[in-house]
């Protein structure tokens, strides 16, 4: 016709698992091994002027040489988000939180600014959902009203940067890195590549400044963060904010951190007046538990470095249409069915023709081997239909034949029992009547579940 040419755009696919390339479709990532996880994206032809080109312009120094003390972490004010950042916001340091859509993410994130912005330093909560004046109306419930607390509205990545560069705050936070977008790339904001360039340049620089930095991400209905799984590995630590609708608390737990251990839990109440910490989160788990109840028990659990004790319910009945049925919340379906067999073959109990229902009390969810015998004790106690005895807790982790095996920090289950005025544990080891060190509680060692009857009951 005369015109120009018109320049063929180059496309490439990613998996928006793990960020994997390929030049076509796939049903299945060969890198992660999901199904279904590929879009097409433009291909950048060349790299973007200036986009890998910041380095950090330092030497090789001896690691001896290297200043780092743990008293430069920032302290936010709320003990149970320090617990479950390992002591403190480490400076320079990356964090990702993700949750369920209105669990309280923002809210949390808002009152932690507001500490911080109190105690002198300069925060920027930086949103691109909501309006300047929502964020008002949730700072004024929420007691957030510091003139060091400054918010931006934006969502361009570009303007964002040099903000951070005018304003060097303190603390950054971007709510949400899905809704952040780079001019340089084509693609829509919350694609591949546009959430890979925002997090990189974000966490780059706060690497050289120094200056935290907080990524709120949204999550799949698998409860997974949106996203490239990539988004995970690059930054320093990684939150999930758990709850149910159905109940007030809330409870933030690390699955990764470079700067403390993993797995750390925190526990919050939502009010009318944003989040309250729970310092004695077993009293608040236990605080209904009802008594002489067939099919409940009190297990402790670790979590992270937390002992955490929490009541299991179980409610066994026999089946009238064929089919048992199976039904879990808060321990792993799979595992409750191992368990029920190994009671069958062990203890003779003829759990295979009664439907069989568990759920630990208050929604919290627990995953590590050590609560098998509680498992075990509750579905005991229900199908008997004999009530255990109040004061006492198990802990253990059952074999495929009926062994009882040790678990590791049995003295910190034990002394958080105690405290909580339980009388007697019954745990696996051979040291038969032993009590614990500085406490009044009684250990009952078993070595199989056989013996777990006789100590059990009233």
């Amino acid at each position: 016709m005369g015109g120009k040419d018109v320049k063929k755009i180059k496309t490439t696919f990613f998996c928006q698992n793990c960020g994997h390339q390929s030049a076509k479709w796939l049903g299945r990532c060969p890198s992660c091994g999901e199904w279904n996880q590929f879009v097409e994206e433009e291909e950048r032809a060349a790299p973007m002027e200036g986009s890998f080109n910041t380095g950090f312009n330092e030497e090789p120094l001896p690691i001896d040489a290297i200043p780092g003390d743990e008293q430069d972490r920032l302290r936010t004010g709320i003990a149970e988000i320090d617990r479950v950042l390992g002591g403190g916001i480490v400076g320079g340091s990356a964090i990702l939180i993700g949750g369920d859509p209105g669990i309280g993410k923002s809210t949390l994130l808002l009152q932690v600014m507001q500490n911080l912005a109190a105690g002198g330093l300069m925060a920027l909560y930086v949103s691109g959902e909501e309006s300047a004046r929502q964020i008002k109306l949730r700072g004024a419930r929420i007691g957030a009203s510091s003139a060091n607390l400054m918010v931006l509205v934006e969502v361009s990545l570009d303007n964002i940067l040099r903000h951070i560069n005018d304003m060097h705050p303190g603390i950054v936070v971007i709510d949400s890195i899905q809704t952040v977008y780079s001019s340089a790339l084509s693609s829509a904001p919350g694609s591949v590549s546009q959430i890979r360039e925002a997090s990189g340049k974000l966490i780059l620089t706060a690497k050289k400044t120094g200056i935290p930095l907080f990524l709120i991400g949204h999550v799949t209905k698998e409860g997974s963060i949106a996203g490239p799984k990539i988004l995970e590995h690059m930054v320093d630590t990684v939150l999930y904010f758990e709850g149910d609708s159905g109940h007030s608390f809330r409870i933030i737990r690390n699955v990764k951190n470079r700067y403390g251990p993993t797995n750390e839990i925190g526990v919050f109440e939502m009010r009318d007046r944003g989040l309250i910490e729970i310092s004695n989160p077993s009293a608040l788990f236990l605080a209904e538990r009802p008594k002489g109840a067939a099919g409940s028990v009190v297990v402790p659990s670790m979590e992270g470095t937390r002992p955490l004790l929490v009541e299991i319910q179980s409610l066994v009945t026999e089946n009238t249409f064929g089919i048992p049925r199976r039904t879990t919340i808060g321990v792993d379906h799979n595992r409750v069915s191992l368990l029920a067999a190994v009671m069958e073959k062990v203890c003779g109990l003829h759990l295979g023709n009664h439907d069989i229902f568990i759920n630990v009390a208050g929604g919290v969810k627990l995953d590590e081997p050590a609560v098998d015998l509680g498992i075990i004790s509750s579905l005991m106690s229900s199908y008997l239909n004999r009530p255990i005895d109040a004061g006492t807790v198990v802990c253990g982790e059952v074999g495929l034949t009926g062994e009882v095996r040790s678990v590791g920090r049995m003295d910190e289950r034990i002394n958080e029992a105690s405290r909580m005025g339980f009388t007697r544990c019954i745990v696996p080891g051979a040291a038969t009547g032993e009590t614990a060190a500085d406490t009044h509680l009684a250990r009952i060692s078993i070595g199989t579940i056989r013996e777990l009857a006789e100590h059990l009951f009233v």
